[in-house]
């Protein structure tokens, strides 16, 4: 492949006009991205942007690179298609809760099991934003929306224990009011060979304001949110003196300097263990929340893995065309 031109951030954004609703995250998002894609080295006709439907799914009129605006649920069978017929490209699918985890709940898990080489952006709300408000698989149990004005009796999904469950190899989490962490992220996920799947919790102001709060407000976050990075301690909190250890089978957040406990103590974030179990126990832990690259595991990809395989077979078969298929063994002809 060429090297790609110097970008910036404007060479990537389209003509159109962004039609989100004042204040929406989606808009951080954006901004996120169109910053990171200068930082991947590929050129703009070398990436491709496939939605489903939702609020999220408009994001490929607004990007300025190939895209497709699919059907509600099918963006990762779409884009799995486009990135086994031509291996070169970025491939990046943009979806939301509702669209990938109840509509497109099958193509989702079995993207992330076959770990086709693609970045799915989740942005996940916690309801269903476009159609002014249903609630979605991942409305909490009591939430009040237009289709539970009585509460939400059906559990949520956690969609990083779904993903991991899936067979998931790259899994990070990230709130949509961290622009520069979040450009990071995404830089990263587009780095990494095989699905990448980052979700994204972005605030819907009309139907579901506030809805991460309690993680994400600036009064709070630096106490109520770690941020994960392979290799380094986990510490997190406003002083820099909150961490996190083993205790048993459950993570437990103690305070440096109390009863001896030192950074020695602390567990040490290593997003590329093969085995899931602590970072299952990541995801699934309430406070404080886990963000950054929670998983981060080398697995050969799915379109790397087929053409081992069509290259193998084509070495054994004894064929090497069509026509030498068709004419071998007993053959007759009509006249």
């Amino acid at each position: 492949m060429q090297e790609a031109p110097k970008y910036t951030f404007k060479d990537f954004a389209s003509d159109q006009e962004v039609r989100w609703c004042p204040g929406c995250g989606d808009y951080v998002i954006l901004r996120a991205v169109l910053k990171a894609l200068p930082e991947i080295g590929r050129k703009r006709e070398d990436i491709v942007f496939i939605s489903g439907i939702g609020c999220s799914s408009r994001f490929p009129y607004y990007v300025n690179t190939y895209g497709m605006h699919g059907i509600h649920g099918r963006a990762p069978a779409i884009a799995t298609g486009v990135k086994l017929a031509n291996r070169d490209l970025s491939v990046w699918v943009i979806t939301g809760d509702g669209d990938s985890l109840a509509i497109g709940g099958n193509h989702f898990i079995h993207a992330l099991r076959r770990n086709v080489d693609l970045n799915i952006l989740l942005f996940n709300n916690e309801i269903y934003g476009l159609t002014k408000g249903q609630f979605s698989p991942t409305s909490l149990l009591g939430q009040k929306t237009k289709s539970s004005p009585f509460g939400n009796i059906q559990p949520p999904f956690n969609p990083g224990e779904l993903a991991i469950g899936a067979e998931a190899r790259f899994f990070a989490r990230v709130p949509d009011n961290l622009p520069k962490q979040m450009t990071e992220v995404f830089v990263e996920a587009e780095r990494y060979k095989g699905t990448s799947l980052v979700e994204i919790m972005q605030n819907c102001v009309i139907f579901n304001d506030g809805a991460f709060d309690e993680y994400t407000d600036k009064k709070v976050r630096e106490d109520h949110l770690i941020w994960l990075e392979h290799g380094k301690p986990m510490i997190f909190g406003k002083e820099h003196n909150k961490g996190l250890r083993l205790n048993g089978l459950q993570l437990e957040v103690v305070t440096l300097g109390e009863n001896g406990i030192t950074e020695d103590d602390l567990l040490v974030h290593d997003a590329h263990n093969p085995d899931p179990a602590l970072h299952l126990m990541l995801v699934r832990m309430k406070m404080p929340l886990a963000v950054g690259i929670i998983r981060q595991v080398d697995y050969t990809p799915f379109d790397e893995r087929l053409d081992e395989q069509i290259k193998a077979l084509r070495e054994q078969s004894k064929f090497k065309s069509v026509d030498e298929l068709l004419f071998s063994g007993e053959t007759y002809v009509v006249e």
